[in-house]
C-alpha cells in the first residue's frame, strides 16, 4: 500500500515540474511580443493646396418642348385627308389634315364674280362724270356733276368691298389645308376621315411638338440666390462667363450636350420659396422627351478655395461639414466647416485650410481622435476611387 501510493506522488510531482516548465517558456516568449509597439496606420492623403475651383449646383427639372401647337381647324367641313403619319416628324409648311373644299370653292368663284361685276360698273360712271364736266358750263347743273362723282365713288366702293370679299372666300378656301406652323413630331390623330369639324373647336386633331432643341424647367432656392449674389458683390465669386449647364438623365448617364441658360423668373414662389430658371439644350437625336426628370448641373461661377472630396466628408449632427487631417506629427484631427459649397464631386471651403495640409481620403471612420498614422500621398480619380501617387524612380548610383 505504501508503494502505491509513492508511485503516484512522483508522478503528480512530474506532473507539476513539467507545467511549470512550459508556462516559465511561454512567459519568456510573451514578453518580447508585449513590449513592442503596433506600426502607425497607413491611411491615404492629399495634399490640399489653393486654387480657384467651378461653383455647381445640382437642380432638379422636367424637359418641355420647345414649342407645342395644338392643330384645330378654323373652318368648318368633313375631314378629307390625314396626310401625316402619327407619331412621325414634319417639316414646316408639311400637309396635316384636308378638309372638303367644294363648298369654298363655290364660294370664292361666286366672289370673284362679284368683283368683276363690280369693276364692269366704274368705266360707265367714270365717263358719265366726265361729259357732265364738259357740260357743266352749257346747261348742266352743278347737282348733276354732284351726283355723277357720287355714281363714281359708290361703283369704286362696290369694287373695294367685291375685292375684300374674294379676299375672304381664297382665306377660307385655303384654311381647309391645315399645315404644320413648325418643324415637330406629331400625336396621335384624335379624328379620322369621314369626321365633321366645326371652325375653332375645343378639341384638337393633333398636336405638335418642336423637340430640337428642347427646354429644361429648373427650380432653385432663393436663399441659394441670395448667397450667390452676395458672394458676386463681396469678390469671392467671379461669373465673368455665361453659365454652364449639364445634364443627368434618369437612368444615371450624363447627357453628352452643354446647356445655356434661357430666362429666368423674377419672382419667388409664395408656397415653395424656389425661382424658376429655363435651359436650352439642341437635341439632335431626340434623346431628351417633354415630361423626362433631370438633374441639371450649373456652373454659377468660381472661387478661390480648396477642394475636399465628397467621400472624405461627412456632416456631424449640426449639419456642419466635417474631415480629417493629420497633423505635423502624423496625429488624426477633426475640423469643422461652418460655410461650403458644391464643385462638381467636391465640395469647397475657403477656411480652416492651409495650403500644404493633408486631408485623409479613406478609411477615416474608423481613424480614433489623436491616433498616430503613416500618411500616403493619394489623388481622386474622376470614378471617385482614391489613387496612390507613383513616387518618382531614384536615381541608379553613379558608378565609381
Amino acid at each position: 500500500m505504501t508503494r502505491r501510493l509513492s508511485l503516484a506522488a512522483a508522478v503528480a510531482l512530474c506532473c507539476v515540474t513539467l507545467t511549470a516548465c512550459s508556462d516559465s517558456g511561454s512567459s519568456e516568449n510573451a514578453a518580447p511580443a508585449a513590449g513592442q509597439e503596433r506600426p502607425p496606420a497607413p491611411v491615404s492623403v492629399a495634399i490640399m493646396k489653393k486654387a480657384p475651383h467651378a461653383l455647381t449646383s445640382v437642380l432638379p427639372g422636367r424637359a418641355s418642348a420647345y414649342q407645342t401647337a395644338e392643330i384645330r381647324p378654323r373652318v368648318s367641313g368633313v375631314i378629307k385627308e390625314i396626310a401625316f403619319k402619327e407619331g412621325s416628324e414634319v417639316k414646316q409648311g408639311d400637309l396635316l389634315y384636308k378638309i372638303e373644299d367644294d363648298t369654298y370653292r363655290a364660294a370664292y368663284a361666286q366672289a370673284e364674280a362679284t368683283l368683276q361685276k363690280a369693276e364692269a360698273g366704274v368705266p360707265t360712271a367714270q365717263s358719265n362724270l366726265a361729259r357732265q364736266e364738259r357740260l357743266v358750263g352749257s346747261g348742266a347743273t352743278q347737282v348733276e356733276l354732284e351726283n355723277a362723282k357720287v355714281t363714281l365713288l359708290q361703283a369704286e366702293a362696290d369694287v373695294a368691298v367685291a375685292k375684300a370679299a374674294l379676299r375672304s372666300a381664297e382665306i377660307e378656301l385655303g384654311l381647309t389645308e391645315l399645315r404644320a406652323p413648325f418643324e415637330g413630331v406629331t400625336t396621335a390623330s384624335r379624328y379620322s376621315v369621314g369626321n365633321v369639324v366645326t371652325a375653332n373647336q375645343a378639341d384638337s386633331l393633333t398636336t405638335l411638338r418642336q423637340l430640337d432643341p428642347i427646354y429644361i424647367d429648373l427650380t432653385e432656392s432663393s436663399v441659394n440666390l441670395l448667397r450667390l449674389r452676395e458672394a458676386i458683390r463681396e469678390g469671392r465669386v467671379n461669373q465673368s462667363e455665361a453659365a454652364e449647364i449639364r445634364l443627368t438623365l434618369e437612368d444615371g448617364h450624363d447627357y453628352p450636350v452643354v446647356g445655356k441658360l434661357d430666362m429666368s423668373d423674377m419672382a419667388v414662389s409664395e408656397t415653395t420659396g424656389t425661382y424658376s430658371i429655363r435651359a436650352v439644350f439642341d437635341n439632335p437625336d431626340n434623346l431628351v422627351l417633354p415630361g423626362m426628370y433631370v438633374r441639371a448641373t450649373v456652373t454659377v461661377g468660381t472661387e478661390n478655395g480648396y477642394l475636399i472630396p465628397q467621400l472624405a466628408a461627412t456632416r456631424n449632427p449640426s449639419g456642419q461639414l466635417t474631415a480629417k487631417f493629420v497633423t505635423a506629427d502624423n496625429k488624426v484631427q477633426t475640423r469643422t466647416f461652418p460655410t461650403s459649397q458644391v464643385s462638381g464631386n467636391n465640395w469647397l471651403v475657403t477656411e480652416g485650410v492651409a495650403d500644404g495640409d493633408k486631408l485623409i481620403l479613406d478609411g477615416f471612420q474608423w481613424i480614433a481622435e489623436d491616433a498616430v498614422v503613416a500618411p500616403v500621398e493619394a489623388t481622386v480619380n474622376e470614378q471617385g476611387l482614391v489613387e496612390e501617387v507613383a513616387k518618382p524612380e531614384a536615381a541608379p548610383a553613379a558608378k565609381p
